[in-house]
Parts: C-alpha cells; sequence; structure tokens
C-alpha cells in the first residue's frame, strides 16, 4: 500500500478519516479556508466532485489556518459553512498544517522533501492530484480554478 493509503486523518466529526479506502481512486487532495477570496472554489470542487465521483474520483478537502487566519471557525462552523453555502459532500477533514515544523504527514509526502512536486503551500486552494496508487499526477496552484481545463483534463487522463 502507498504512503497516501497508508495515512489516516480526522474527519470534521471527529471521526477516523483513513485514506485506505481511497485506494483505486482519483483524488483531488485541497487545503481549503472559509475566508478566503477564493472560498467560491468550494462549489467547482463540489461539481467536480458531482460530475466523477462515479468513475473513481473523490476531493478531499483539509482545512488549514496557516494563510492570514481564513479558516478560523470550529469543526462544526465549518461543516455548517461548507454546507449551507456550497453544498459540499465530499470527505472534509479537521484543520491541520501544511507548512512549517508541524506540517502533517500527508503534506510533507505531498510537497516535503523528495516529493514530486516539493516545496511549501502558497496559499488556501493549493491542489494536488492523486492516483489510483497513491502517487501524485499534478500539483495546481491556487490561482488554478478546480474547473480548469488543465485540472480536469488531468483528472480524466487518471480515471480510465
Amino acid at each position: 500500500m502507498s504512503v497516501f493509503h497508508e495515512l489516516k486523518l480526522k474527519a470534521l466529526d471527529g471521526q477516523e478519516l483513513p485514506l485506505a479506502p481511497l485506494k483505486g481512486k482519483v483524488v483531488l487532495v485541497v487545503n481549503v479556508a472559509s475566508k478566503c477570496g477564493l472560498t467560491p472554489q468550494y462549489a467547482a470542487l463540489e461539481t467536480l466532485y458531482q460530475k466523477y465521483k462515479d468513475q473513481g474520483f473523490s476531493v478531499l478537502g483539509l482545512p488549514c489556518n496557516q494563510f492570514a487566519g481564513q479558516e478560523p471557525g470550529t469543526q462544526e462552523e465549518i461543516q455548517t459553512f461548507c454546507s449551507l453555502n456550497y453544498g459540499v459532500t465530499f470527505p472534509l477533514g479537521d484543520k491541520l498544517e501544511v507548512n512549517g515544523p508541524h506540517r502533517h504527514r500527508l503534506y510533507q509526502m505531498l510537497a516535503g522533501e523528495g516529493a514530486e512536486f516539493p516545496g511549501d503551500i502558497t496559499w488556501n486552494f493549493e491542489k494536488f492530484l492523486v492516483g489510483k496508487d497513491g502517487r501524485v499526477l499534478a500539483r495546481f496552484s491556487p490561482s488554478t480554478a478546480p474547473d480548469d481545463a488543465k485540472v480536469v483534463s488531468a483528472i480524466e487522463k487518471a480515471l480510465p
């Protein structure tokens, strides 16, 4: 099993969120925030999820408060915000750190030393496309919309 699929996160509701069930799926991992200029990307992320979920695709939203304090809410507040404002149904993890000395193990794998696409996360809504085998296939900047042709093309290429 890949390092990606061995990881266990916490969901916003406090339950375990193991990544093992995502083995064999293509996953778009996104560090998200509720009070960011890019927050409307939640809508496009949900649209992508709905369009491709039956073909083996998932979005994994991971709240992060490391960029200008733009995710200050509690788990419950984040869940409510995402559901009410954007109808989010894809998995959301608990807040975690994506940079610095307390960088979560997932982000060490995605962007740390020795990663396929290394380097600090630059802002909220940076995206990593993880293949069915747990390898990171692509990295997209925060300003690249989830429904950008480059993202959609990468997802479609990884799905068959």
